[in-house]
């Protein structure tokens, strides 16, 4: 496993306008929260942990939540200017911020362009106003486009939007005229996401009352194969099961993850990996503030077995559309071949037509066609029990 480290940055803002239906993320409605309280929490843990373990260069930074962009524009500039003080970006970084339509205005977005960031992603999820009322979201289709314009008028190109698919009540139909007026963008990226129903969120109670209105399974495949074919057609590289880019619009920060690779993780509920050891941080922003104040914000902090470690491996390396090879197996897991560990998995699933060998790298594996809507089957026999 990795001993360098972690060229990937992830930082949490946890705060919201409202909370989405569907959400599980740790994030909480802004009104009355110390927001300024946990930027100071976030840059105390930011001094701690670059003495815990200082960083070399970092190449991608992810600030996510939440809404990162409900910070007013100088708490945008004193946020961004504390993460240059702590971390080394690379002059080539890939810079990412989450975005809520209708929270961008142009000053925060001349905020955040000084401040470093370089790539927006949008959480959109639809073009239906009625769909995004349905969902929880308080922003409307004239939002995104709005949003989408001051963006580039602040001088933003490497733009991204998210859609769901697979939502209450939501059509096949439905979902191809959302996709159409995504595609009308003209965006480097997208990434389309089938709703899951996660527990402690509104939706998950209706569903288990029977009073959400999902789509029938084979409607939902519909819809995925539908995206697949529309964003193929315009040529978008299909580049992992949710993600489409065009060439060298790939999220770098992303692709850290699916590579099983190492990155820092900062803020309340944070998720990093480093060294060997996986962490994640207190949840509650108060809480979170008070144990900043003294040490390390974990809520706790767990070694990573070797051979969960290789089973992450190809669980995240198989979501990308290039698979996974021994090259890449054996810088992190020196002496090991795929074919040695996952020998009766292997056989498993390419004797389904689910996976496929590759040439080159050392030799490696890839989602077959077949297997792209099956990635979960897939993904789940490389797990042991």
């Amino acid at each position: 496993m990795f001993n360098h480290a972690p060229k990937a940055l992830y930082i949490h803002i946890p705060f919201c306008t409202n909370k989405c239906h569907y959400c599980d993320f740790t994030s909480y409605v802004l009104r009355g929260q110390p927001v300024d309280a946990y930027l100071d929490a976030l840059e105390s843990e930011m001094a701690r942990t670059v003495e815990a373990l200082p960083p070399e260069e970092i190449h991608t930074v992810f600030v996510g939540g939440g809404t990162p962009t409900v910070l007013t524009p100088p708490q945008m500039e004193r946020f961004l200017t504390s993460v240059k003080k702590y971390f080394p970006i690379h002059p080539d970084a890939e810079f990412t911020m989450e975005a809520n339509p209708g929270t961008t205005d142009l000053d925060k977005l001349t905020a955040m362009k000084a401040g470093g960031v370089n790539r927006i992603s949008f959480g959109v999820q639809s073009f239906d106003n009625g769909l995004l009322e349905r969902i929880g979201r308080i922003h409307n289709v004239d939002d995104v486009y709005r949003s989408i314009e001051n963006a580039r008028a602040a001088g933003f190109s490497n733009l991204s939007i998210d859609l769901m698919f697979g939502l209450p009540g939501q059509s096949v139909e439905q979902l191809s005229d959302s996709v159409n007026r995504a595609l009308q963008l003209g965006l480097p990226h997208y990434s389309l996401y089938g709703l899951k129903v996660e527990e402690n969120t509104l939706f998950h109670a209706l569903y288990e009352r029977n009073e959400l209105p999902l789509p029938p399974e084979e409607d939902e495949l519909a819809m995925y194969m539908l995206l697949i074919d529309k964003l193929k057609a315009e040529g978008f590289h299909h580049y992992e099961i949710s993600n489409f880019a065009k060439p060298g619009h790939e999220s770098r920060h992303n692709i850290t993850y699916w590579r099983n690779e190492p990155y820092y993780g900062l803020g309340a509920g944070a998720h990093g990996y480093a060294r060997g050891e996986r962490h994640v941080n207190i949840k509650g922003i108060q809480p979170y503030i008070d144990a900043a104040a003294q040490r390390l914000p974990r809520l706790e902090t767990n070694p990573v077995p070797e051979h969960e470690a290789m089973e992450d491996f190809m669980m995240v390396g198989l979501r990308m559309l290039e698979g996974v090879n021994n090259d890449r197996f054996s810088v992190q897991f020196p002496g090991q071949t795929i074919e040695g560990v996952f020998g009766e998995a292997l056989r498993t699933v390419l004797s389904q037509g689910l996976i496929e060998y590759t040439e080159g790298s050392g030799g490696g594996y890839r989602l077959s066609e077949k297997g792209i809507p099956l990635g979960n089957e897939v993904f789940g026999a490389f797990i042991s029990g």
